[in-house]
């Protein structure tokens, strides 16, 4: 092969067994009162008193056996990396499985990536897919980051998350190269550049298809795949859902996921079907890509203490062929108060990211995400990236999608402001308006807290201690193929 360079676990909580009662005429406290019984009632104050301070030396001495570091201060959340986020040196760090990965023939991956001038209709992607998938290094941020994190970041394409995950697992520390000594199993199928050539020409059914049955073909060979009739195999997808579940030849899209060999893999995608199982969420590539554990501390120290002088902003463009369009009537809220900022990106390419984009984000307290194509859209993580706090519209957008990385309450981290009630004329303003200055700075810190889990770190062995969006979507994995295996992979 060429070199290419849901659910949370459910842990049945047990109570601890009932201590047996102790013998309580034979019990030493009851001896020593049978002693006591004697003395005149006259010295019972002495004893109360002996009683007392022995009560108090003895919580001297245990108070005085606990961790110093209980008595210290304890620093901002956010100003080192979380404990949650970090790996335990003193755990064993497969324990929940080890990874396999086929060696897929190149038909299916770097065959692809060769071939990058034919995978869109309109111009060549391949400067898109270079440096490994993160795409050019960014220019023009002079500025907006600091300097010594202005290496850290690229124009990095939405759809790359195959060519991502593909180069992090082959480097991953639970790799193993004997099949047989695999929990889990890896297909480096990049199903969302192979299909992605054909969804806006004349091609059809199945020439989008072609790609993935004949690797579903290959995959069903293998004993491995066969034991488990693909419970224990999973891949990523670097589109949407729905761009795999055509129903209809002259629907569109692929069928991929329709197709019977896939139907119990575990599919990563950057937008899930909500009510399918085997669909995993994971964030949307971002530009922000740390090189170190300090490349995080330093940016989450950054966004925290960046001044923010908009209440809210507003990224994106309107439909013009949707009616009654959602997305034009936030911009004429936006557009009629001094308070929201709009980076219009109406005849212009703002998919990847721009200077203007992150600058916009780091400069506002809040950011409207309405949906984009489809439920979600890539800019919800360029504005938690960048400190921001997400107002939804759609409970889909976020909630229902990214559960492995996202904090499970939303009134931790982000607004909901129900659409129907924007189109009836609720303002956005006026709802933004009435969170405190100390709400604010909560529901930030949460946001920069959680940073970590939704970027793609540069090094493809990962980072020293800090789980990224790909330790947490690996990890996520091996858990559920665990708990799968417990169930006999049977529901």
């Amino acid at each position: 092969m060429l070199p290419i360079s849901g659910h949370a676990s459910f842990e049945t909580i047990k109570k601890p067994k009932t201590p047996e009662l102790l013998d309580r005429k034979n019990s030493p406290a009851n001896k020593l009162n049978s002693a006591f019984l004697p003395i005149h009632h006259a010295h019972s104050r002495i004893w109360l008193l002996l009683t007392i301070l022995s009560i108090q030396v003895l919580l001297l001495f245990t108070l005085r056996s606990l961790p110093i570091s209980l008595s210290l201060s304890h620093p901002r959340p956010s100003e080192y990396v979380q404990d949650s986020l970090s790996a335990d040196p003193n755990r064993d760090q497969c324990g929940s499985g080890r990874i396999f990965v086929y060696d897929l023939p190149v038909t299916f991956n770097s065959e692809i990536l060769a071939n990058c001038d034919d995978l869109n209709p309109w111009n060549s992607r391949c400067e898109a897919l270079v440096n490994d998938g993160f795409g050019r290094s960014a220019t023009g941020l002079v500025g907006v980051v600091p300097k010594q994190l202005a290496s850290a970041w690229y124009w990095t394409d939405q759809f790359v998350s195959e060519i991502i995950f593909h180069n992090r697992v082959l480097k991953h520390k639970c790799r193993v190269l004997e099949p047989e000594n695999a929990t889990a199993f890896y297909i480096p199928f990049y199903a969302g550049l192979a299909v992605g050539k054909y969804l806006w020409s004349n091609s059809s059914a199945k020439e989008r298809d072609r790609h993935c049955e004949m690797m579903l073909k290959w995959v069903q060979e293998k004993p491995y795949y066969k034991r488990s009739n693909g419970w224990d195999h999973f891949l990523t997808m670097g589109r949407i859902s729905w761009d795999f579940r055509r129903s209809k030849d002259e629907d569109w899209g692929s069928s991929c996921i329709y197709m019977r060999r896939m139907r119990n893999i575990t599919r990563l995608l950057i937008e899930r079907n909500p009510w399918d199982y085997f669909d995993v969420g994971v964030p949307y590539p971002t530009g922000f890509h740390p090189r170190s554990d300090s490349d995080v501390t330093a940016w989450q120290r950054f966004v925290r203490d960046r001044n923010r002088t908009s209440l809210f902003s507003f990224a994106g463009a309107t439909r013009g062929a949707v009616r009654n369009d959602f997305r034009g009537i936030l911009l004429r809220q936006c557009n009629g108060t001094d308070a929201c900022t709009i980076v219009d990106c109406a005849g212009s390419r703002c998919s990847n990211g721009t200077s203007a984009i992150l600058e916009t984000f780091l400069s506002s307290d809040f950011c409207l995400q309405p949906r984009g194509d489809s439920f979600t859209r890539r800019s919800l993580f360029d504005c938690m990236v960048a400190g921001s706090i997400p107002v939804f519209f759609w409970k889909r957008t976020a909630y229902y999608q990214y559960e492995w990385f996202l904090p499970g309450e939303p009134d931790s981290y982000s607004v909901f402001i129900d659409r129907n009630a924007v189109k009836n004329g609720t303002s956005v303003k006026e709802v933004l308006e009435r969170y405190s200055r100390e709400e604010v700075r909560k529901m930030r810190e949460k946001v920069i807290d959680y940073i970590p889990k939704i970027v793609y770190a540069r090094p493809q062995e990962g980072l020293e201690t800090v789980k990224d969006a790909f330790d947490v979507a690996i990890e996520g994995v091996l858990r559920r193929f665990k708990e799968q295996e417990e169930w006999g992979f049977k529901w």
